[in-house]
């Protein structure tokens, strides 16, 4: 049965989701290839279904975690466990359609410029971890 998110809830899933995908962004920096990789993430999102789609591509686009790109981690991880223990208590049917889309949408990102490098892997690895961690 799925309970009602609150908008803070709301904006922790979909902040989690980009941050996760900005964190494999980040990984192997430049210009060109974070625009490529957005789209790629984009896509990856609208291909979701039910309250995860609804989540992921509606409303504005959330506000990213500030800092060192050290400190990204710190927040974004938490972020991902949260959410999955957001969705386990209101939504339980959607857990795995949010981690499907989370790991879907960080690995197109890294395929999307010269493919998976050693340093995005590692980064997917780490948001995998986050995501099997919550609860």
């Amino acid at each position: 049965m799925t309970q009602p998110l609150t908008e803070e809830e709301r904006a922790t899933l979909k902040g989690a989701a980009f941050g996760a995908v900005f964190l494999v962004s980040s990984a192997e920096p430049g210009a060109f290839s974070m625009i490529k990789e957005s789209l790629a993430a984009s896509n990856a999102f609208a291909g979701t279904t039910g309250l995860v789609r609804e989540l992921l591509t509606t409303g504005g686009l959330p506000r990213l975690p500030g800092g060192s790109p050290a400190e990204v981690p710190a927040t974004v991880l938490p972020a991902l466990r949260r959410s999955v223990e957001i969705l386990r208590s209101k939504a339980p049917d959607e857990v795995a359609s949010f981690r499907s889309a989370v790991l879907r949408a960080t690995e197109e990102v890294a395929r999307a410029h010269d493919g998976i490098s050693p340093s995005e892997a590692a980064m997917m690895a780490t948001v995998r971890e986050a995501l099997d961690a919550a609860g």
